[in-house]
C-alpha cells in the first residue's frame, strides 16, 4: 500500500477516522502529529496516548529541549508507514494510538509546573490508557512518576542515560534535571533495588542502590546480554522506562542538553529495547532532545524511533 489519493490522504492527524492502521501521507507535508496519529483529547477506546511536555527550565548549559516534542513529531513523519521493523506484530495496527497534544502550563509560573504535569498524566492513566511522553528536559519524569506511582505503587525505573540524576537534593520544590530521581527514590516513587540505569558514564558516588549498567559494560557484554540482565533485575515489577537521548553517544545524538562521549550507539540501543520485550512496562518517555544543537535532525529522528520502540514494548504485553 502507498499514497493512492493525494487529494484526500493529507492532514490525517485531523482527518483520519480510524485510530489503528498505517497512515500514508507525503512525508514533507501535512499536520505532523506523532506518526500521523489522530490528534484528540478523547481517550475512549484508546490504548496509548502520546503527549508532549515542551519544557527546559533546568538543562545544563544548552537550552532548547522545550522544542523537543515538536521536533520529534516532525521526525516521526520520516518513518515508514509499515509495521515497525524487527517486531513480530504491527503495534500501529493492533493498538489504538493517539496524539494527545501537549501539556498546557504557564511558562511564567514554574512552581506550578510539576503539579500540572502530574495532573495531565493522571488524567491519561485514569482513562486506563498508557502514556508515552515526548520531552522536554529530564525533570519531567519526576512529576510523571508521581502519577504512575499513584496507580501502580513504587515503580521499577529503567533509565537510559549518561547520568544517574540521583545527586542529593532534599528540596523537593527545586526543579532540577539532575536530581529528580534522587527525589523519586526518596519520595518512594521508585524501588531502587528493582531499577536499573543503562549507559551511565559520569561519576556519582551515591546511586541510592539503583543497579548500574554503565556504557563500558554494554560495549563489552554486548546489547543482547545487557537486555537479559535488565530483565533479570526488573522481573515482573511495574516498569517506567525513561530514555534520555544523551544515553546515546553524541555521534548519534548531538542535539541534547548534556552530551557525553563514549555512549551507546543507535544499534546497541535498538537491540536492547527490542530484546527487553516482555518486561511489565506501563509507560515511558524520551527526553532531552534539543533541536537547536543538531541541524541535521538526527537527534530528533533517534527520539522518534525510541518513542516507537516504547509503543512496541507496551504492545507486546497487550497482544503477545
Amino acid at each position: 500500500m502507498a499514497l493512492e489519493d493525494a487529494k484526500n490522504q493529507v492532514d490525517e492527524a485531523f482527518t483520519r477516522t480510524d485510530l489503528r492502521g498505517p497512515s500514508f501521507e507525503n512525508t514533507f507535508g501535512g499536520a505532523t502529529s506523532f506518526l500521523r496519529r489522530k490528534y484528540t483529547k478523547d481517550l475512549r477506546g484508546v490504548d496509548i496516548a502520546v503527549t508532549g511536555v515542551p519544557f527546559d527550565q533546568a538543562a545544563t548549559n544548552r537550552p532548547g529541549t522545550r522544542l523537543g516534542p515538536r521536533a520529534i513529531r516532525e521526525a516521526s513523519a520520516l518513518q515508514s508507514p509499515d509495521a515497525p521493523y524487527g517486531w513480530p506484530f504491527d503495534a500501529l495496527s493492533e493498538m489504538a494510538i493517539v496524539d494527545y497534544g501537549d501539556v498546557a502550563f504557564d511558562y511564567a509560573n514554574v512552581p506550578a509546573f510539576p503539579d500540572t504535569v502530574s495532573d495531565h498524566i493522571r488524567g491519561i492513566l485514569e482513562a486506563d490508557v498508557a502514556s508515552v511522553t515526548l520531552g522536554g528536559d529530564h525533570y519531567i519524569s519526576f512529576p510523571i512518576l508521581k502519577a504512575y506511582a499513584e496507580t501502580y505503587g513504587p515503580m521499577s525505573l529503567l533509565q537510559f542515560d549518561a547520568h544517574t540524576d540521583t545527586w542529593a537534593d532534599d528540596d523537593m520544590a527545586r526543579v532540577d534535571h539532575g536530581t529528580m530521581f534522587y527525589k523519586a527514590v526518596k519520595s518512594g516513587l521508585v524501588d531502587p533495588a528493582r531499577s536499573v540505569q543503562v549507559g551511565i558514564r559520569t561519576t556519582n558516588d551515591d546511586t541510592l542502590g539503583v543497579n548500574i549498567i554503565d556504557a563500558r559494560e554494554v560495549y563489552e557484554a554486548g546489547p543482547a546480554a545487557t537486555a537479559q540482565k535488565i530483565k533479570e533485575i526488573l522481573g515482573n515489577h511495574p516498569v517506567y522506562l525513561s530514555f534520555d537521548i544523551d544515553g546515546l553517544d553524541p555521534a548519534f545524538a548531538p542535539g541534547t542538553g548534556t552530551p557525553v562521549w563514549g555512549g551507546l550507539t543507535s544499534i546497541q540501543a535498538s537491540i536492547i529495547l527490542r530484546d527487553i520485550a516482555g518486561i511489565n512496562i506501563k509507560g515511558g518517555d524520551v527526553v532531552e532532545v534539543s533541536p537547536p544543537f543538531d541541524t541535521t535532525g538526527a537527534t530528533a529522528i533517534a527520539g522518534a524511533h525510541i518513542a516507537t520502540e516504547i509503543i512496541c514494548l507496551l504492545g507486546w504485553n497487550k497482544f503477545r
